[in-house]
């Protein structure tokens, strides 16, 4: 009876132990409990095209990012954009590369929201055409503050969401003209976040 007993018992054990190991990993592949570790990477950017209207638009921005630990990331990032207005034919393209620095702050629904404050520093060099004129070139020194959020839709990919810029200063020196610095902050941070949405992609590896 006994023997009979612990074997029961036994099989009751492997069940619930593979039950709850397998309910963890479903966890886990469904973005629930999603936690940083450091060591972990993510590649993370957005594209953004507007056509058929005044101006076409091409943009893309990607990041690479490495955590120190499950609240610092540290990272690098470029920035690539074009914009042509079909009224003037004035054509402004943009490159830029930057360093930025991450710190996440809060986390709901069982990790898989993370909110975060992130530091920017970057150069940038514009080159506008216009027709008649010739070309000018710019070259910019920026620094900004942004709010923002990862929401894990696996526990790879996350959707992000820039919900703020808090502060921002950038220093414009054109090849033709006087240097200018221009700097803002936002108090009112939630005023209206999706007036100039910005959304991009996280993939965590």
């Amino acid at each position: 009876m006994k023997t009979k007993f612990s074997i029961i018992l036994a099989l009751f054990t492997f069940c619930f132990a593979n039950a709850q190991e397998y309910q963890a990993e479903e966890e886990m592949n469904s973005a629930k409990g999603v936690t940083f570790q450091q060591g972990d990477m993510f590649l993370e950017g957005s594209i953004k095209i507007s056509t058929g209207g005044e101006a076409d638009y091409y943009g893309f921005s990607p990041k690479f990012g490495y955590l120190l630990n499950d609240k610092f990331a540290v990272g690098a990032k470029l920035n690539y954009a074009s914009n042509k207005v079909e009224t003037t034919q004035v054509k402004t393209n943009v490159f830029g590369v930057g360093a930025f620095a991450r710190y996440y702050f809060l986390e709901l629904d069982k990790k898989r929201f993370k909110t975060y404050a992130e530091l920017g520093l970057g150069y940038g060099r514009n080159k506008t055409e216009t027709p008649l004129v010739g070309s000018d070139t710019d070259n910019s020194l920026t620094a900004d503050i942004n709010v923002g959020l990862n929401y894990f839709v696996t526990k790879n990919i996350a959707v992000t969401f820039v919900l703020a810029n808090v502060l921002a200063y950038n220093s414009v020196s054109p090849e033709n003209g006087p240097s200018s610095d221009t700097f803002q902050l936002n108090i009112n941070l939630f005023e209206n976040i999706f007036d100039q949405p910005q959304f991009g992609v996280l993939y965590r590896f």
